[in-house]
């Protein structure tokens, strides 16, 4: 659940849309903006069309979704997120040294890898799934990569407005 919730001043619920409002299963056109801690605006969809999402989908973040239950149309709130809360904290267990013969299996040799790069490999349980992990760097013979989420660990601010309703 968000440590702190902060209605955005001036903002009132709306009669419209179904009476409880937002619920697992709804679909939700709204604009949304996440913000860091240290101010840097991540995403922000108020500087252009809003997205719609089906609520309990996977579409956002489960702390993102419950922070939308029970919102009506036309309803404005902000949310501060702790750093666990937002996307969960950072998992040492996630940073991942990976041979330099499976890197060779999966790498492109026309692009050099650089760190920073995104890699996807297939899912170690082999049912076709993908992951994807951010390249740190070449220790020896390994690759190191972080499977955490990129904004895993860090505080954020959620600003949302709904705009329709289903």
């Amino acid at each position: 659940m968000p440590s702190s919730v902060n209605t955005t001043p001036g903002a009132a619920a709306s009669n419209s849309g179904p009476a409880l409002g937002i619920q697992k299963g709804s679909h939700v056109t709204l604009h949304f903006r996440l913000t860091l801690g240290d101010g840097n605006v991540v995403f922000d969809t108020f500087t252009d069309k809003p997205a719609t999402i089906q609520v309990g989908e996977g579409q956002v973040a489960p702390a993102l979704e419950r922070c939308l239950i029970a919102l009506k149309e036309g309803d404005e709130r902000s949310y501060e997120l702790a750093s666990d809360d937002g996307f969960g904290p950072r998992n040492p267990e996630l940073v991942q040294k990976i041979s330099k013969s499976l890197m060779d299996k999966y790498a492109d040799d026309s692009d050099p890898i650089a760190p920073g790069d995104v890699v996807e490999f297939p899912t170690p349980d082999g049912n076709g799934g993908r992951v994807a992990g951010v390249f740190k760097g070449w220790e020896g013979e390994s690759a190191l990569f972080d499977f955490n989420h990129p904004l895993a660990g860090q505080s954020m601010r959620f600003d949302v407005k709904i705009i329709g309703l289903l």
